[in-house]
Formats: C-alpha cells, structure tokens, sequence
C-alpha cells in the first residue's frame, strides 16, 4: 500500500511540474501578427455578408478595415522579429478572401448584377482569380530575395483602387451617363485592367520600413507615403481613390520610363557593335 500511495505521490508531482512548465512557456512571437491577418479575414468575410445582405457601403468600410489589418500584420511581424512561413501563407489565404472575393462580389452587387451575361461574372472573378496567382508568385519570390518594391500591383492596392472608386461615385453615378453603358463601361475596363496588373511584372513601391537605414535610403518614399496617410485621414473616401491613383500611376511611369531607358542603352550598344564592324572591314 505504501509503495502504491509513493507512486501516486510521485505522479502527481510530476503532473503538477508539466503544468507549470505549460504555463510558464512563453506566447509565441507569431501570434501577434497572426491575429491581425484573422482580423484581416475576419473584415473580409463580414464585408461578404453586409454586400449580401445589400448593405454595400458598410462591405465597402469592412474591406477598408481589413486593408488597415493588412498594413498593421505586416508591421507587427516586423517589430516583433517574427516573420515565418506560417504568417506568409496564412496573409496570403486571408487576401485572396479580402481583397479578391469581397471587391468582386461589392462591384457585382453595386452595377453589374443589372448584365446578366457569363462574362460578366467572369470579370467579377478576375480579381481572386489573378489575385490568387499574385499571391503564389509572392510567396515563392519572398522566400528567395527581399526587395524594396512588388513585382505587379499589390492585391491591397487592387481592392483599395475599386472600393474607393465605389465610395466616391456611388451617388454620382449620373457623371457616367456619356458612356452607351454608364458607369459598368468604366467599372469592366477598371477591373481588367487591375486584374491583369497584379499578374504583370510593373515594379510598385513597398511599404517603408521603420528604421534609420531605411529612411537615410528612402526618404523621398517616407514622405510620399505620409502624405498618401495624410490625404485618406483628411478627404477620405475621395483621398482613398486619388492615393491609389498616384500610387498606380507612379508605378506605370517610372516602369515606362525604364523600359525606354533600356531600349535606349541597347540601340547604343547595337550602333556601337556597327561602328566596330565597319572599322574591322575597312582594315
């Protein structure tokens, strides 16, 4: 009997040991950012039903608020040093939900649904669908190098160029009246022309870094984006669509004006590569 009582014992302060060593494990790093990306999915699934339910302007905000989380999970991870393989793909199934299928399902909802034709629902598909493969390349390309800028339009920036657009001009829709089909002959070509942007290879700037490095490096860029901050807080839902106007039109002239550059070097070269021919012949 008292070796079994011992043995008991002994179990029991065992068990007790486990348990305290349970609760003094500390929380993992990776909890913190992860939280903001569910809040990020979280947003975006509440911006699914509030568009369902028809209440657009309240889907158009919660996709606005998933945005915010978005910038917020990637600063976090950041501050907290705990970047994993984990919170990347974990970003990256949230945004598709985000960014890919509550825009496209806010701009059927919003004008639309009035076409009843497949290739329109296959329009309001291309945002998850090019989103999607945004996000793979993504993940693929950040495991091998760190850039300061996104090869193809950022989904985020995709979602925030429509839902801005919506809040600006959904009670101004008359201004679309000159085209034979009002505002969808705008909405159609914008939201093909974004999707096939997030596929491409256009260079678009990153979100700055917090940090002395960084900000010796790219100052230009820290003021850039403190003001695009600056001109959402203050005009709002009209600040929203010119932010990610500038932003998308920078990235589309400073593209250009490389690969003309690059053109440029190239036919110098060439002519240079003729200029040696000919002396070789005349020798």
């Amino acid at each position: 009997m008292n070796y079994r009582i011992q043995r008991r014992k002994k179990f029991a302060k065992r068990y007790n040991e486990r348990l305290k060593n349970r609760f003094k494990k500390p929380i993992p790093r990776t909890i913190v950012p992860s939280f903001f990306t569910l809040m990020n999915l979280f947003c975006g699934f509440a911006a699914l039903i509030q568009i369902y339910e028809g209440q657009l302007l309240y889907g158009a905000w919660l996709i606005v608020f998933a945005g915010l989380f978005d910038a917020l999970d990637g600063f976090m991870a950041r501050l907290t040093k705990s970047t994993s393989s984990f919170g990347i793909e974990l970003d990256s199934l949230s945004d598709v939900v985000s960014f890919g299928v509550a825009p496209g399902f806010l701009m059927y909802a919003f004008t639309l649904s009035d076409i009843s034709a497949l290739a329109i629902i296959i329009v309001c598909a291309l945002p998850a669908l090019c989103g999607a493969v945004r996000l793979a390349r993504f993940n693929l390309e950040a495991k091998e190098n760190d850039t300061d800028f996104f090869k193809g339009l950022p989904i985020p920036a995709h979602a925030m160029m429509l839902v801005g657009f919506y809040l600006t001009f959904r009670n101004n829709l008359e201004f679309f009246d000159v085209f034979e089909y009002g505002v969808n002959s705008i909405l159609i070509a914008m939201m093909i022309i974004l999707s096939l942007l997030m596929v491409s290879t256009v260079p678009f700037d990153k979100i700055p870094r917090f940090g002395k490095k960084y900000a010796r490096r790219h100052r230009s860029r820290i003021f850039l984006f403190t003001g695009y901050l600056l001109a959402i807080l203050f005009l709002q839902e009209i600040g929203l669509l010119m932010v990610f106007v500038v932003f998308i039109g920078k990235g589309l002239i400073m593209s250009s004006v490389h690969y003309f550059r690059d053109i440029m070097k190239d036919d110098d070269n060439g002519n240079n590569g003729d200029d040696d021919l000919i002396v070789v012949l005349d020798r």
